[in-house]
């Protein structure tokens, strides 16, 4: 299982209220790379 923590609940929380979101639009929200925000959000979608 897959543990969330606060990055993510970030992400889907962007993704939910605009699911057109680029990875380099969210890593700007959210103080990632935009590399690392592309994998997590992989991840994610993955994992639920």
């Amino acid at each position: 299982m897959y543990n969330i923590d606060d990055f993510d609940l970030k992400i889907l929380t962007l993704l939910q209220s605009n699911g057109r979101l680029t990875n380099q639009e969210l890593s700007e929200l959210i103080g990632l790379s935009a590399s690392q925000c592309s994998r997590r959000r992989i991840v994610l979608e993955q994992a639920l």
